[in-house]
């Protein structure tokens, strides 16, 4: 199967990268499943029942989540009505899931989803609910697995990245908003420590650069904003699986001004 993943898509300029181009890249790039990350597709904070609709619209099949999965209070109900996960290591309680297993070109993947530790909110141990839910998954007969792991710190990726390689298809990160440069394939599994945000690429984590660096120079805070105008970008991952393993992977960036930049993942010894 070949599957892909879309990091955070923030607000309104993010929503319209993939209206344009995902559509598309899913017929060139003979992708069968899409994964992409929700937290920011409103306005920079959580999703609307509109915009989740409207991302499913364009060729997403599934959503992950994570910090700002409640900012939308609705979202609540779309747990039950739409293809939407929120980190998997909430405590047992909480709405939703964080874990779904679908059936893509004959063949079962699971995709789960999981939160980190430092300057994220109140969750279970991430590291033991993913070694758990590996386990369960693996006792189901699901082999293929893929990870998006919501953490600020790029030591907690990598660390997830040693506990589980060899064990799943794939573990990519999201959160920061800034792309890492460490697309790899080791035992079997991809893994990137940041996929990056989709949305405007010109300002601060693809909001507005007033308020960020007014909070840089005094220390005051205030509400982020998206930019109404912005330059865009939208990064996208593409990996090939089978029988649990990632064989190959590449990135494709894809800017406003019609020029795409791929990088492929290496392969470890």
């Amino acid at each position: 199967m070949r599957i892909a993943f879309i990091g955070d898509i923030v607000g309104r300029p993010g929503r319209e990268m993939l209206k344009e181009h995902l559509m598309r890249l899913k017929k060139e790039e003979n992708i069968d499943f899409v994964i992409a990350n929700y937290e920011n597709a409103s306005h920079g904070f959580g999703l609307t029942t509109k915009n989740a609709n409207e991302l499913l619209g364009y060729g997403v099949d599934v959503m992950t989540g994570g910090n700002h999965s409640w900012d939308k209070k609705e979202v609540v109900a779309l747990f039950d009505t739409h293809e939407i996960l929120r980190p998997h290591n909430y405590p047992d309680g909480v709405e939703g899931t964080g874990c779904k297993v679908y059936e893509v070109d004959g063949e079962k993947l699971a995709v789960l989803n999981i939160m980190g530790f430092y300057s994220m909110p109140m969750s279970d141990n991430a590291f033991r609910c993913a070694q758990m839910t590996v386990s369960e998954l693996k006792e189901q007969g699901v082999s293929n697995i893929f990870i998006d792991f919501h953490a600020e710190a790029s030591s907690e990726k990598r660390g997830m990245m040693m506990l589980l390689q060899g064990q799943v298809s794939a573990i990519i990160g999201t959160h920061t908003h800034i792309s890492s440069d460490d697309f790899q394939i080791a035992n079997g599994t991809a893994y990137l420590s940041d996929m990056g945000l989709t949305g405007c690429r010109d300002n601060v984590i693809g909001m507005d650069s007033k308020v960020p660096l007014k909070q840089f120079l005094t220390g005051m805070k205030g509400h982020f904003d998206i930019p109404k105008k912005c330059k865009k970008i939208m990064q996208i991952a593409i990996m090939n699986i089978e029988d649990g393993k990632c064989s190959s992977a590449y990135k494709l960036k894809i800017f406003d001004d019609a020029r795409v930049i791929k990088s492929e993942a290496w392969l470890e010894d």
